[in-house]
Parts: structure tokens; sequence; C-alpha cells
């Protein structure tokens, strides 16, 4: 009889010291939770309390959630920093040419997730050459900063190179023709590229030649019109469309 009380007795001694771990347990997992969303503040007198002594606290790292008044740096209102840059990609550029004063030459104009522009052949070049004039120079330097300012939210920039049929009933020889509006769109694009932060896989020079024009070859006025170097701006993220439908957007405006 007394060996069973002395086993009854140990057996609830040990119960008494499982529930006290247990307890003991929980208060560390409700101390644990509590200062996982604690703040600086509030650490900052759990540790002087512990150590009243001390001097300082030191720093600690808190895993915080932003505030949804703290001000964003790249954020705008409706999300898209890109398409605010992007709009205001036209705008600077239609100043630019206003301050240039050659608005005649050159045709602006803005559709949705693109910007082309329209230079006539006179603004960059002279004659049948593919070697920019100074004149032109200065509107690329413009061109190119202000396109560096915009760049992230730039997908790819095409610079289109074109000539017009010289004599109304016969083509363009073909070498000729297609390696001047070649030249020309490549020469514009190479200047850009060492003057703007537009990363070059991004810059890309077609020649088209006489076989994109915008007029007829019936009259020098016409002609005139299909010698020209086109610049197209599209958006990051945009749906890229052919010339044709690009051209087709505009005629509709």
């Amino acid at each position: 009889m007394k060996k069973r009380n002395k086993s009854s007795g140990g057996g609830a001694n040990w119960m008494d010291t499982y529930g006290d771990l247990v307890t003991l347990l929980l208060c560390f997992f409700v101390l644990l939770y509590s200062i996982s969303t604690i703040d600086q503040a509030k650490w900052v007198q759990i540790v002087k309390s512990f150590n009243p002594d001390a001097k300082e606290v030191s720093q600690i790292a808190l895993d915080t959630i932003e505030d949804a008044t703290d001000e964003v740096p790249n954020h705008v209102e409706d999300g898209s920093l890109e398409e605010d840059e992007f709009d205001a990609l036209y705008e600077a550029l239609k100043k630019a040419l206003e301050e240039a004063g050659i608005e005649g030459e050159v045709d602006l104009y803005k559709g949705d997730g693109y910007t082309f522009v329209t230079f006539r052949d006179n603004v960059f070049f002279a004659g049948d050459s593919s070697v920019i004039r100074d004149e032109g120079k200065g509107i690329l330097d413009q061109f190119a900063s202000i396109i560096s300012s915009v760049s992230d939210s730039i997908k790819e920039i095409q610079i289109l190179g074109h000539t017009t049929q010289a004599d109304p009933n016969m083509a363009n020889d073909p070498e000729s023709d297609r390696v001047l509006s070649a030249e020309r769109a490549a020469r514009v694009t190479a200047y850009i590229q060492q003057r703007t932060t537009v990363t070059a896989d991004r810059l890309v020079s077609i020649g088209y030649g006489q076989w994109r024009p915008i007029s007829p070859f019936d009259t020098e006025e016409n002609r005139a019109k299909n010698r020209r170097v086109e610049m197209l701006i599209t958006k990051s993220d945009t749906v890229t469309k052919s010339l044709e439908e690009y051209y087709a957007e505009m005629n509709r405006q």
C-alpha cells in the first residue's frame, strides 16, 4: 500500500510540472504575438523596463506597413506613371518645335500609346544627301534630351526614312532609292543613340525608299511631301501595330 501511494504521489507531481510548462509556453507565445506588432515607442519602454540604467536603446528593424497617405516616389493617383510621362512627351515635343520655329516643317500626332512625328526631308538633309545639316542636329539634340526624360516609359523608337519617285512615270533606281532612305534613317538613329538614355536595342532604323508614299507622284509639290523622316515612339506595354494602321488612324483625324 505504501508503494502504491508513493507512485500515485509521483504521478501527480509530474502532471503539475507539465501543466506549469504548458502555461509558461502559452505566455511565451502570447508575448511573441504581442511584440510582433509593437511600435518603436513601446519597444523602447519594454527594453528600459528590463534595463532602467541603460542610456540608449539599440536600433531595431521594424516590419512596417506603408501608410496609404505616405508619399510614394514615382507614384501617381491613377497608378500609371508611364502613361503620365508619355502624355507629357507629346507636349514637350510640341513646345520644342514651336521654339525652333519649324512647326510648318513637322507634323506631330498623338495616338493611343504612341506619338508620331513627321519631318520634311529638308529639316535634316539637303538634296539627295544623307549628311545631317547643322540645323537638323540642333533639333535632334532637343529631341534626344526630351526623349531621355521619359526613357522608362518608351517601348521603342522607330526612325523611318522615305524618298519620293523623281519621275512620275518611272520608279527610282532600286539601289540608290533604298540606300538613300536607309542611310538617312540610320544617321538620324545613330545621332539620337549617342545623345539619349534610351537603350540602343529600343532604337530601330528602317528605310522604305519610295514605297510608303503619303502623297501622289503627279506634281513636284506632292512628290516633296513624300521625302520625309518619321519618328514613331511607342509606349511601354502597348501592342505594336503595322505602319499602315498608324497611317490610317492619323488620316481619320
